[in-house]
């Protein structure tokens, strides 16, 4: 696991731009995307580049369950307003939150990602150690599966939402499992709030209490993270 640290997130969007523009370059050709304000500086560097991703597919971690993609919290209307809109792609993956059977809608994704091995991986890290909505006591050999979410990521999320009792309680998340299919995995973390998180993912024990701890496990994971973020490593 390779720690870089650096000064705040604009410089952490840019130091991740460089390792993307790196992975293309060298011949990648699916990218694993996350959403939240972790990866927006990312995003950012990637809409004012000249980087053409028309020959790039995109599979993201997770939609929440029974959002439409019209609705503006859906993660398809989020990748739409900072990334999709102004840097086309080839095509865009995302797990579909209205599907009428879950189960159904996990095998389809599951085998979506197998199809298309994900040669970069984005991830950001909760608080609790989750990543994508793969909350503590999920297994490390899930695959894709409908989550129920902790009470913290709720509370996490209502900053988005009018009311904490619009925020979904369920989600569709890529697993584990799936994620450490990944070639690599970019980790960002930014912020004191995601100190603990990020000292016990690199230097703990590795423990489904601590998901992101799996990823010590993982042949190739840069962990980008503010000099907040790293205060505890």
């Amino acid at each position: 696991m390779k720690i870089i640290t650096v000064k705040d997130e604009l410089a952490g969007g840019k130091v991740a731009f460089e390792i993307l523009s790196e992975k293309l370059a060298a011949g990648a050709k699916t990218l694993g995307l996350a959403t939240g304000s972790t990866p927006l500086t990312l995003y950012q560097e990637i809409v004012n580049s000249d980087l053409d991703f028309s020959d790039v597919t995109s599979i993201n971690l997770d939609e929440y369950v029974g959002l439409p993609a019209e609705n503006e919290q859906s993660y398809v209307a989020f990748m739409r307003q900072h990334l999709f809109d102004a840097k086309p792609f080839k095509q865009n993956f995302l797990p579909d939150g209205l599907a009428q059977d879950l189960q159904v809608e996990v095998e389809r994704y599951d085998a979506i990602i197998d199809s298309h091995p994900i040669d970069l991986q984005i991830l950001g890290i909760g608080r609790n150690g989750h990543i994508g909505f793969n909350e503590p006591g999920t297994p490390f050999d899930m695959t894709t599966h409908v989550v129920d979410l902790a009470e913290d990521t709720i509370q996490a999320n209502s900053r988005f939402f009018d009311s904490i009792d619009q925020v979904p309680k369920q989600a569709v998340s890529m697993g584990i499992a799936s994620i450490m299919k990944s070639k690599t995995i970019l980790l960002l973390a930014f912020g004191e709030q995601k100190a603990d998180a990020v000292a016990k993912m690199v230097n703990g024990p590795v423990t489904e209490d601590l998901p992101a701890s799996i990823l010590q496990k993982h042949a190739d994971v840069i962990v980008i993270a503010d000099e907040a973020a790293a205060s505890k490593l």
